[in-house]
């Protein structure tokens, strides 16, 4: 173990010296990272809690040191000591805690202890004091006092912060995701910053790939033979005899009646109401959640199959490349392609953050 460090160590501090550096925060299976190295970074370390999400992202990124633990545990000068770097030299901070308590597909609770880990990110902030940090996650962020405070203070340290609410389609990510994006850099004013990252994004390098489901799946025959992903939810009989009953582009109110669930019938049209829904082949998928391939949770029916979609075409729709290993149980799996940041979107982030860091 101890030879491995020094390696690392010493591949580090080699890399750093000529290519921008990063570390990943909450960093899943590694959805961000992946993007991260395809817009030129050497993502040096991330903190990811779960087990299995860990395992992912040491499957597809080896050479990055996983500190699997806590977030609140994790020392930061520990950090710069291990990976060699002093506070202001790291390129970019990414981050994106958990979303829960924020999302309105969640539990919407201000009291979430989840919601605290917002503050986790001015603390690395304040320790690493990165030139560029970036954090991700859904725009009910935007409403929590916690946050606030973090840009505040992020402000008088120096930085020039901007948020942004955007549709990760935009960004070549074949799925309609409606996200808080907020850029942080230091040492510039806020009025230096892009008004649009739309707009800051083009004419960058990047892949935009398919925007709908059809060009998605398209890459499904790049995935491997064996594929481990390639596994979808075996719907009971009962579900099955529904599911075959939606038609193309419909849901569960084109359903006849005696296939209508008694909770739909008392819900009306109020609320649920994408469950059964069918993806549609032209169009870009809906936003993946942590139950992304479960039928009764959203539009996640197959366009034209009597099936939810499969593990592989869910991280296909989050952009990761068809050879991405995820390890766990089926469920396990799902929470970590549906709470993924989409690659193409992190690359994309990525590049626009390569053009304002400060030429130090």
């Amino acid at each position: 173990m101890v030879k491995f460090r020094q390696a690392f160590v010493r591949a580090t501090a080699k890399r750093a010296a000529t290519r921008p550096t990063s570390i990943d925060l909450f960093a899943g299976a590694g959805g961000a990272t992946t993007g991260l190295k395809r817009a030129g970074y050497d993502v040096l370390a991330a903190v990811e809690l779960d087990g299995d999400a860990a395992r992912s992202f040491s499957a597809n990124h080896p050479e990055v040191r996983v500190f699997v633990q806590d977030i609140r545990r994790v020392q930061i000068e520990a950090l710069l000591d291990e990976l060699r770097l002093r506070s202001g030299e790291l390129s970019l901070l990414k981050a994106c805690p958990p979303c829960q308590g924020f999302s309105s597909l969640g539990t919407r609770d201000s009291a979430d202890a989840r919601n605290d880990l917002v503050l986790e990110v001015w603390r690395f902030i304040r320790g690493l004091r990165p030139r560029v940090f970036v954090v991700e996650n859904v725009v009910g962020l935007l409403r929590d006092q916690r946050l606030a405070d973090v840009l505040r203070k992020a402000r008088a340290l120096g930085y020039g912060v901007r948020e942004y609410v955007i549709n990760a389609n935009d960004f070549g990510v074949p799925q309609k995701r409606r996200r808080l994006v907020i850029l942080g850099v230091r040492g510039i004013p806020r009025a230096s910053l892009p008004t649009s990252l739309v707009a800051a994004a083009a004419g960058l390098r990047v892949d935009e790939g398919a925007k709908t489901v059809r060009g998605a799946f398209a890459l499904l025959p790049l995935a491997s033979q064996s594929d481990a992903a390639a596994r979808f939810r075996t719907p009971a009989a009962n579900t099955l005899a529904r599911i075959s009953r939606i038609p193309v582009g419909g849901n569960r109110f084109d359903l006849p009646d005696e296939f209508v669930l008694a909770c739909h019938e008392r819900l009306g049209r109020r609320t649920a109401t994408s469950a059964y829904g069918r993806m549609k082949w032209d169009a870009p998928a809906p936003t993946l959640t942590s139950r992304c391939t479960t039928p009764a949770c959203g539009t996640f029916v197959h366009p034209e199959q009597h099936r939810g979609i499969s593990l592989r075409e869910a991280a296909l729709l989050q952009s990761f490349p068809p050879d991405y290993k995820f390890v766990g149980s089926h469920g396990s799996i799902e929470r970590q392609i549906g709470n993924a940041l989409p690659v193409r979107l992190a690359e994309s982030l990525g590049r626009i953050a390569s053009t304002l860091l400060p030429k130090e």
